[in-house]
């Protein structure tokens, strides 16, 4: 729990405060004073009687009996005498370190880092930091850098994990006219990660609080925390957009299944993100855009019109919102001809709405107007205008502003004219209002964010087995053929009729039953790359032939008889991730997973509605409905599957990886034809 003094202290001590400001503890008391502070400051200086006038003392034991919050600046070895006197004896209970040297620093610097955290919560306090630049909130700027962007209580709460990085994301973020709320970085998250942010701002939400949330996260050491006050925030109404660093260093792992070598670190942040119904982004700039785009909201359909008085602009903004899936529908008829007739001749009304470089702001008005009462079909509006610098156009943003503040559809501002109009479009965001500089960027942004739009999921049940649960501590590796059979059926998975067999006559007894018959090696990890699966036997004498060349493989231990199914392939795998829990993948099966990487993930435990939904982002999902006449697979099955695998691996944690390849599927019924399942050695 963040403790309050750390958010609206009334007392701050700055511990290395100084008059120099271009020192961490000089920038510091500036920020602070310049920020308009209401509380009281004090600095500890053994080298000045005082700084910047302001009541300074030479030890922290000097320090008045009662301090809320203390800033420190000092170097890191003598940190954790002054955070025992000020938590012992000055109460206390909020600390932000600036130093470094700590966790940052090495085996040394860590158990240093460790005493800290250990005597701050023996007093109930919190920490940010260490190595950090500060926080940044609507009662104090307590960081040593700049710009500080402006603050308004309905602007974002950005939590960074690098205190370099959110500087960069305020400065990109100020020329478009984003306002913040609140700026916190976390630097060595020794007692305060992202996490616990995220849960503070979950847990004091109210209605009035901001709606937008942006997150820099280089590690993720409690995904189930994040994912819990992610979704809940999210289910609260507001809209997260974050980064997460170092998704290609997920390195290299062992694969013993086609699941094994598909999954990854990355993948598992990709279905935890998912999960919580956040937006992924990979940089600065789609961040802010994303984010500006949801102050404005997401248009509840896909159905855009572009207005524009420069056509190469609204062009390229077209091409990119087709392309992503976003429509730009032609306007005609009655009503659009009508608006046509308002516009200087040469206009365009097809949509884009071109109304020409000499179009007035009366023109935009009419146009927003038409585009909100008359054109039902869109559903929302982008507007491009720039200047060439002739005359001012203040008139034209006034126009811009009162459309986006009244109407019920959202109105994009883009405005490329960042030097021509610059006091402008300063003007039109000091009415609280952001704006995108390139369509383009805009348009990939828009798209993304619709297409990953958060839709509330259903509350979802506990698995309840349909047996007594299997004992699988038993195993420290895959489960034999007979315990993989038992334990998928407990579920009532849809498997295909077999047995196993080491003694020929006994396996031609069954298969006679079953004509025709897949046979299968068992004992060799993939089968098929040693010639161990043998399909269509239908008679004794290839059953008998096939039968001695399986069991002559390197590694036989049985051979697995099947009834042959038909239809088409598809996977169900998992794969257990470190702190996240089961990564389940799922989508076109056979040898060519691995090439063709059709798939889709979510962790467990899983719903049925989050899993539909996954199933319609497959490539081939087309043709898993049915395409050219060309019959689809009973895609309620599918997800059905998916779903009791689910509750299959949320049931037995131990499992480590669980393949289901292939599991054929036509359109009526699906059947699991080969499986494996391996649990953890620990």
């Amino acid at each position: 729990m963040i403790h309050p003094k750390l958010i609206d202290p009334q007392e701050i001590a700055v511990i290395g405060g100084s008059d120099n400001p271009n020192s961490p503890g000089g920038k510091i008391l500036e920020n602070l004073m310049e920020q308009h502070y209401k509380g009281q400051i004090y600095v500890v200086n053994p080298k000045k009687e005082q700084v910047k006038n302001l009541p300074t003392f030479k030890d922290v034991k000097d320090l008045p009996q009662k301090v809320d919050l203390a800033i420190i600046a000092i170097a890191a070895k003598y940190v954790a005498e002054s955070i025992q006197i000020l938590s012992e004896q000055k109460n206390t209970k909020a600390f932000i370190i600036i130093s470094a040297g700590f966790s940052d620093s090495g085996a040394e610097g860590r158990l240093l880092e460790q005493r800290i955290v250990t005597q701050i919560e023996k007093y109930g306090g919190s920490l940010l930091g260490p190595n950090n630049i500060g926080l940044i909130n609507q009662n104090y700027a307590g960081v040593f850098t700049r710009p500080i962007p402006k603050l308004d209580p309905h602007g974002i709460d950005l939590i960074s994990g690098s205190g370099a990085t959110a500087v960069f994301i305020i400065e990109a973020a100020m020329p478009i006219g984003l306002s913040f709320n609140s700026v916190w970085t976390v630097g060595n998250s020794a007692q305060i990660g992202v996490e616990e942010v995220l849960e503070h701002l979950d847990e004091t939400h109210t209605k009035h609080s901001p709606k937008i949330k942006m997150l820099y996260i280089e590690s993720i050491k409690k995904p189930k925390k994040l994912l819990k006050h992610a979704r809940s925030l999210i289910d609260k109404g507001c809209q997260i957009v974050a980064i997460k660093a170092g998704s290609s260093a997920a390195g290299s792992r062992a694969a013993g299944s086609h699941t094994g070598a598909l999954a990854s670190s990355d993948l598992a942040v990709n279905a935890l993100f998912d999960k919580a119904g956040m937006i992924r982004v990979y940089g600065r700039n789609e961040m802010i855009n994303t984010a500006a785009i949801m102050q404005f909201g997401l248009p509840k359909g896909k159905n855009m019109a572009i207005v524009t008085h420069a056509g190469g602009p609204g062009v390229m903004l077209t091409d990119i919102l087709e392309k992503n899936g976003m429509k730009v529908p032609e306007l005609k008829g009655a009503k659009a001809e009508a608006l046509k007739s308002k516009l200087f001749p040469g206009s365009s009304i097809a949509n884009p709405i071109d109304f020409l470089a000499t179009g007035t702001a009366e023109h935009l008005d009419e146009i927003l107007k038409t585009i909100e009462n008359d054109f039902d079909q869109i559903d929302a509006t982008a507007v491009i205008f720039g200047s060439p610098g002739l005359f001012q156009v203040y008139d034209v943003y006034d126009v811009l502003a009162t459309h986006i503040k009244n109407s019920k559809k959202p109105i994009y501002p883009i405005l490329p004219s960042v030097i021509n109009v610059a006091d402008e479009i300063a003007y039109f965001h000091a009415k609280g209002f952001a704006g995108f500089p390139d369509e383009v960027v805009f348009g990939q942004m828009l798209t993304q964010a619709y297409r990953q739009k958060s839709e509330k999921l259903p509350h979802r049940a506990q698995p309840i087995p349909k047996s007594s649960r299997l004992n699988l501590y038993n195993y420290k590796d895959y489960l034999p053929p007979e315990i993989n059979y038992k334990l998928l059926n407990s579920f009532d998975l849809p498997l295909v009729s077999e047995a196993y067999f080491t003694e020929i006559n006994q396996a031609f007894e069954f298969a006679r039953t079953q004509f025709p018959v897949v046979m299968k090696v068992v004992g060799p990890l993939h089968k098929s790359d040693v010639g161990g699966v043998r399909l269509g036997i239908n008679n004794e004498k290839d059953f008998r032939k096939n039968f001695d060349e399986l069991m002559q493989i390197s590694g036989a231990q049985a051979v697995l008889i099947q009834a042959q199914k038909t239809g088409l392939e598809l996977f169900v795998g998992v794969k257990k991730e470190a702190g996240f829990g089961h990564l389940i993948l799922f989508g076109i099966g056979g040898i060519y997973i691995e090439v063709l990487k059709d798939f889709q993930a979510v962790l467990a435990p899983a719903g049925l509605a989050e899993i539909h939904q996954k199933i319609k982002q497959l490539q081939m999902y087309p043709v898993l409905k049915g395409i050219r006449g060309e019959q689809g697979i009973n895609i309620d099955a599918f997800a059905g599957l998916i779903k009791k695998i689910s509750d299959l691996v949320h049931t037995y944690p131990e499992i480590e990886e669980l393949d289901l390849n292939p599991v054929l599927a036509d359109q009526r019924e699906l059947y699991i034809v080969d499986s494996r399942i391996k649990i953890s050695k620990n």
